[in-house]
């Protein structure tokens, strides 16, 4: 009998309470909120010309502010898990115990120029380690990608005896910081792009990184279209080396720091 395959589930986190541009997620781009186009995006992971993702979830918290983000799963069709606000670790937990999740995902909602190919890549190369990890990312010991082409993979073991043992409120805003601050337990493996692209920002947190995400989107839809697939994050490379005044639009915003 051949083993069963793990089921990856992919949890996007969001809320409406942003410090810096509250209610970003649902800030329109090329006319779908940001959160349409995060949940297309990942949806359309693959690797190999294959689809690598079983189900997406968004995981939002159970405050009055982020009715609306149910609202908007239960009109499109994505499953929405809630929890605390600030306890993004105990959300991500629910959501695995939910959709019964081997592996985890962990996209933020503030990342609408995510890659599906990167998004890929990263899953792939979780299941394809051996000796086997716990943790895969293309960021951490070492980002070469944009920021807000994140992507997080986990086992679903290592996210339990995180949410059992970490009991540090900061660190589970943050989700994963038990895992990354003890590599001899949890082994990792990182993901690397072929050229050190880690100087460009394309998350949104400011007035500034929506601005730009809006140029690109609108730059694409004009030249035919912003499906999930239409444009990877070389053609964005591409795009701001042709208008360099756009990359500086948000160059000087700072990423907040985990304690």
């Amino acid at each position: 009998m051949s083993e069963r395959r793990p089921k990856v589930v992919a949890v996007i986190q969001a809320r409406m309470s942003s410090a810096r541009l509250p209610g970003k997620v649902l800030q329109p781009l090329a006319g779908e909120p940001m959160l349409h186009r995060v949940v297309e995006r990942v949806r359309a992971a693959h690797h190999v010309d294959r689809p690598i993702i079983d189900e997406t979830i968004v995981a939002t918290s159970n405050d009055a502010s982020d009715d609306p983000l149910q609202a908007w799963c239960e009109e499109r069709g994505v499953r929405c898990v809630r929890g605390s606000l600030h306890d993004v670790l105990a959300r991500y937990q629910t959501a695995a115990v939910v959709a019964e999740a081997d592996v985890i995902v962990r996209i933020t909602s503030d990342c609408p120029l995510i890659d599906p190919s990167v998004t890929g890549r990263v899953i792939a190369a979780y299941l394809a380690a051996d000796p086997p990890v716990a943790y895969a990312s293309n960021t951490d010991p070492t980002r070469t990608y944009p920021r807000g082409l994140d992507v997080e993979v986990f086992s679903a073991e290592a996210l339990g005896i995180a949410h059992r043992e970490d009991d540090n409120p900061a660190w589970r805003e943050h989700v994963t910081q038990f895992l990354c601050r003890q590599p001899e337990r949890f082994p990792r493996t990182c993901v690397t792009a072929d050229e050190d692209a880690s100087a460009h920002r394309w998350t949104v947190d400011t007035p500034e990184d929506l601005e730009l995400v809006r140029r690109i989107y609108d730059h694409f839809a004009a030249d035919g279209g912003v499906g999930p697939t239409a444009f990877d994050w070389r053609d964005v490379l591409a795009l701001l080396a042709e208008c360099p005044d756009w990359a500086e639009l948000n160059r000087h915003v700072e990423q907040k720091k985990v304690a």
